[in-house]
């Protein structure tokens, strides 16, 4: 049933509406602009909206949706939702707020109502109070946020969770303007039925999603060990990235005002994550290095990292943040300085890190890289390639390309304005991440060195 939110062939979308603005007519406009099959306006007001026959209620459709979008005021929502059930109906998206989230007695109430009626006639519910789905590949689009105020995404390959509506248009939006693709996008608000478990169910199986990212402010009661149990399964076939909302007791009390959530004690939440096997980004820009590491990088064998940069500075500060997160930084041994020695000028330094100095090229690099990456005794190799230097050119992204043939992570770091993020684009395009610090570099990283544990590849 749970697929039917995501490739219903049918859509009906209650509160639909003329008016530019209203959240019922930016959300039949997202649909008739997305999505491919039968779209039926219901609004008791108009008989045609944007060209498409307009029905009083879902009683007069021609035929029983496979999806209904609700947004409406709060005090008509189970009314609508009984005709619903008695037109056959099985999964709806409710978007409305005004239920347990606004912490009236009459919010409750209604709260109380929809899960009754949706238990009589067996239909799923995503929401209350939530922006729904957008889903790159059925066309399925009910955030009611205009093109012009929030970019959408090409398709790719990550898909995310999330308990706030706002956090997943903004990070949607941040994730188009740096042309990050995503699969598909789910913010479920109150989650009165469809939860994390299901989602993540859904997710695990689904060939168009390589990465999940989770915003999570509470779990519903009593679902806590089977969420998981649900993750740890679902950690085998692909890696989740979870930001826990409401780590300190302030931030729990917003949550409960937000999206009704119990955000309890984040002690026992990191524990459970631990426990699951969940990989955990402590910032907005942590869940995306982590994400972008995780979807493109094969797993790492072990701890030993090698540097090779332009830059001996850059060096000794990857280094310093390589060690910190547990990283082992190998002396080159005595066989490998030798050969870095007879392709290397005599002032490039051999140690670890690998020093180039200023008058490299991208040749330099290669050549490089081809002695190390078959090593048994290299894990991981992290470049610290500035491109204010003269010698490197683009040919250095194709040579860093060519070398994920090796099957070891790559990733690099890129130090300052316009030649750095024309260099940064260039690199992520062929899918070698690229961090703004050492630091950044240092913590993703370890997120993939921890996600190769969980998947027993890495040793210690």
């Amino acid at each position: 049933m749970i697929e039917k939110f995501f490739n219903p062939n049918s859509v009906a979308i209650v509160g639909a509406s003329p008016k530019p603005g209203k959240v019922g007519n930016v959300i039949l406009a997202n649909f008739k602009k997305r999505f491919k099959g039968r779209i039926y306006p219901v609004n008791p007001k108009h008989e045609e909206i944007m060209g498409l026959k307009c029905y009083p209620s879902i009683k007069d459709l021609p035929e029983t949706p496979d999806l209904v979008v609700i947004a409406i005021p709060a005090p008509k929502v189970p009314q609508v939702l009984r005709d619903a059930g008695e037109k056959g109906v099985k999964a709806t998206i409710i978007i409305t707020g005004g239920f347990r989230e606004t912490g009236t007695e009459e919010g409750r109430r209604l709260e109380e109502e929809i899960v009754k009626i949706s238990r009589e006639y067996s239909i799923r519910i995503l929401g209350p109070n939530c922006l729904g789905i957008y889903d790159n590949w059925s066309g399925v689009d009910t955030f009611f946020l205009p093109d012009e105020k929030m970019m959408r995404p090409p398709k790719g390959k990550i898909s995310f969770i999330s308990q706030s509506g706002a956090f997943a248009s903004a990070l949607l939006d941040w994730m188009a303007y740096r042309n990050i693709g995503i699969s598909r996008a789910i913010s479920y608000g109150n989650k009165i039925d469809v939860d994390d478990v299901d989602l993540l169910d859904f997710l695990a199986n689904d060939d168009k999603t390589g990465l999940i990212i989770m915003y999570l402010e509470g779990l519903k009661p009593g679902r806590g060990r089977l969420f998981i149990e649900k993750a740890r399964e679902v950690v085998q076939k692909k890696p989740i990235v979870i930001y826990k909302a409401g780590k300190t007791s302030r931030g729990s009390t917003a949550a409960a005002s937000h999206t009704a959530a119990l955000a309890g004690n984040y002690s026992i939440y990191k524990a459970a994550i631990k426990q699951a096997g969940l990989i955990e980004a402590m910032s907005f820009d942590e869940i995306m290095d982590l994400s972008k590491i995780l979807l493109t990088q094969p797993l790492m064998k072990g701890r030993k990292v090698y540097v090779v940069t332009d830059a001996g500075g850059v060096g000794v500060m990857l280094t310093d943040a390589l060690t910190t997160e547990g990283f082992l930084l190998p002396r080159s041994p005595a066989d490998l300085k030798e050969e870095l020695r007879k392709v290397l000028p005599p002032h490039c330094i051999v140690e670890n890190p690998i020093d180039l100095t200023g008058d490299t090229d991208d040749d330099r690099y290669k050549v490089v890289l081809d002695i190390l990456l078959p090593r048994d005794d290299v894990d991981a190799v992290v470049v610290g390639a500035l491109p204010q230097v003269p010698g490197i050119t683009s040919k250095l992204a194709d040579y860093l390309a060519e070398a994920r043939k090796y099957g070891k992570p790559i990733i690099a770091i890129s130090i300052g304005s316009k030649e750095a993020e024309k260099f940064k684009d260039l690199l992520e395009d062929k899918g070698i991440p690229v961090f703004e610090s050492p630091e950044r570099a240092a913590r993703a990283l370890r997120a993939l060195y921890l996600y190769s544990k969980i998947r027993g590849v890495a040793r210690e």
